[in-house]
């Protein structure tokens, strides 16, 4: 039996306790029966982001703007990412227009902007948009 890790819903925020083993098995939330671990970014709002903070797993969150062209151009890398991490890393989206009293909060002063928390708290930040490899190595070098 392995570990269970505690992974709150994207959809309804509720923590799931899910075997470790079984991460990468698609699992579904016990409250809502929606994929807990999607293969694509989750959207992150002033209403959600301290739940999502919680669990197990590190969030990623890209900070970035509609308007932003390096945010546009960036996005398919992320998506491309979140795939490559399912069950390994959560990522998230967070507009800062849409949320700018949580991007206040957050400090951010350029977009797009990553952030990488873990049990809760940030442990790394970097400004800017990344090629793919690049990404995946700058996480690696996390331990995630």
């Amino acid at each position: 039996m392995s570990d269970p890790r505690l992974i709150p819903c994207p959809h309804c925020n509720g923590l799931n306790r899910i075997p470790a083993a079984r991460l990468g098995d698609q699992p579904r939330c016990g409250r809502c029966k929606q994929e807990v671990l999607p293969g694509a970014p989750i959207e992150l709002t002033q209403a959600n982001f301290a739940s999502q903070l919680k669990g197990d797993l590190p969030l990623l969150v890209d900070v970035w703007a509609d308007w932003c062209g390096p945010c546009k151009a960036f996005a398919p890398t992320f998506y491309q990412a979140a795939g490559q991490l399912q069950g390994r890393c959560r990522l998230g989206k967070l507009d800062s227009e849409a949320n700018p009293q949580l991007s206040a909060q957050l400090g951010i002063r350029s977009i797009p902007s990553l952030i990488l928390f873990k049990d809760g708290r940030e442990i790394a930040r970097q400004s800017g948009a990344l090629p793919l490899a690049q990404l995946l190595a700058w996480l690696a070098g996390q331990a995630v």
